[in-house]
């Protein structure tokens, strides 16, 4: 497939929130973690998208939000170092509200139970991999019917000429073994992988260093 290259990235809008969702919502369809939260896959077609809304508002208050285009091929969201990390507050005020409303409560509350014990465990093992001043890639989404296109990496190298001017390194996680080699692939190395206590899901610890 042929690799489309493109200058620059937007800034994701509020009124772009809902889309953005939807894209989101295709993307991490098959991911270990949103399927534990939603266990049925016609739930999880449905009402994942509101949840992606909540981290994108989070998303365009306290970091960056960022897009390839107006067409939304793909989404990144990038915490700077003193926003690193979330409490369950803070993003329930930026979206949280409504992802439930749209998803039912009884449905939310099962989802956020099915997956608590993720969420626990990854906070603090960030603070204890990464105890120095960093950037956090919270999210990055790229539409089914656009992977493989470059629209991944291009949301990646265009902030690394952000980030790499201050001097600082990137942390994320993943679950998905395949995105390991694509991160690596981009400079991050793998700082710890385990199996989260409690579930089967697991989780890649990723540090791209100090260029």
């Amino acid at each position: 497939m042929e690799l489309i290259i493109i200058a620059n990235l937007i800034n994701l809008s509020k009124d772009q929130i809902k889309d953005a969702g939807l894209v989101a919502g295709r993307a991490f369809q098959d991911d270990p973690v949103t399927i534990l939260s939603f266990p049925d896959e016609n739930e999880r077609k449905e009402k994942l998208r509101y949840g992606f809304e909540m981290i994108y508002k989070y998303g365009l208050h306290k970091g960056k939000a960022m897009a390839t285009s107006e067409n939304l091929e793909g989404i990144a969201i990038w915490m700077p170092p003193k926003e690193v990390h979330q409490t369950a507050w803070s993003m329930i005020r930026h979206g949280g509200f409504r992802a439930m409303r749209k998803s039912g409560l009884i449905s939310q509350f099962n989802s956020m139970m099915r997956s608590i014990d993720v969420f626990n465990y990854m906070t603090p093992v960030h603070k204890r991999l990464a105890p120095f001043d960093h950037w956090y890639l919270l999210s990055i989404a790229v539409d089914p019917e656009e992977q493989g296109k470059g629209y991944g990496s291009l949301l990646l190298r265009e902030m690394f000429k952000i980030i790499d001017n201050e001097k600082l390194p990137i942390y994320l996680e993943t679950n998905t073994e395949k995105n390991v080699g694509f991160y690596q692939r981009h400079g991050f190395e793998v700082l710890e992988y385990a199996i989260i206590p409690k579930t089967d899901i697991p989780i890649w610890c990723m540090l791209r260093k100090i260029s």
